[in-house]
């Protein structure tokens, strides 16, 4: 069975959603998870015929709001088509909760599954780009699909559950950070909060040891979600400048784009 289904009246009001300056085009849609909930999402279309290659954006605690919706623009702007699933509203999650829903991870894979079927994507693995939260979402699914998955860009992620025990998250990492093969670019501020900091390293030299490609990037002076904190400073604006290029040479590198962002071999 499927594991999503597309809401076909709101998938019509996406293709006819209007189209910016940038020339991408955000649309939205519902799509249904494995166990029947629904999961919003945003689909941001670059300008063009395509085929596109295909990035799926995952979320943090937070929620989905106009900082996100910025983030998929800037990346379809880059050439990448992006699906982002909402995995808090459509299940009544309030911002920010501190534990892990592992229902949620059937939003998450709804929307992969929705970015591989829809016809202007590129035929091969995709990349994921993950905020804070997300990076989990990532490499849990990762770990269990690595065939469909290409690359992994982690925004200062979470690499152990949230849900785990205080030694757990001081000593050690995921379970799947152990499992998985898929390259993972690791970007963090200098200021950010010493844990995340400390489970990010853990899981760069575990990786590494393993041979997985991996790289790990601090941001001199960059604090807690540089690139987009309302206050932002000279050196976090030229950070996420920083991290949104790098971010889109490892997708390249890693889904085997063209310079010109089209269709790797996969």
């Amino acid at each position: 069975m499927k594991r999503w289904i597309i809401a076909t009246a709101i998938l019509a009001s996406a293709l006819s959603a209007p189209v910016r300056g940038d020339g991408v085009e955000i649309g939205k849609l519902t799509l249904r998870a494995a166990d029947g909930s629904e999961v919003p999402a945003e689909v941001a279309t670059p300008v063009g015929k395509g085929p596109f290659p295909p990035v799926l954006f995952i979320h943090a605690k937070r929620g989905y709001e106009g900082d996100e919706r910025a983030h998929i623009r800037e990346l379809a702007a880059q050439g990448f088509l992006v699906v982002a699933p909402d995995w808090q509203s459509g299940r009544f999650i309030e911002r920010w909760p501190s534990a892990h829903d592992p229902a949620t991870e059937m939003d998450v894979e709804a929307g992969l599954d929705y970015l591989k079927s829809l016809p202007n994507a590129c035929r091969q693995p995709v990349g994921i780009v993950g905020l804070s939260r997300g990076p989990y979402y990532a490499i849990r699914l990762a770990a269990r699909r690595g065939a469909d998955i290409a690359a992994i860009v982690s925004y200062y992620g979470h690499m152990q559950n949230p849900n785990a025990a205080e030694p757990d998250q001081l000593f050690r990492v995921a379970p799947e950070v152990m499992q998985l093969a898929t390259p993972i670019l690791y970007l963090i501020g200098e200021q950010d909060f010493e844990l995340r900091r400390i489970n990010g390293g853990r899981a760069f030299y575990a990786l590494w040891e393993r041979g997985v490609p991996v790289e790990y990037q601090v941001y001199p002076m960059a604090r807690r979600a540089f690139d987009f904190r309302p206050d932002q400073t000279p050196e976090e604006k030229i950070a996420a400048r920083h991290a949104r290029e790098r971010a889109k040479q490892w997708l390249m590198r890693w889904m085997k784009l063209t310079p010109s962002m089209q269709c790797g071999s996969g």
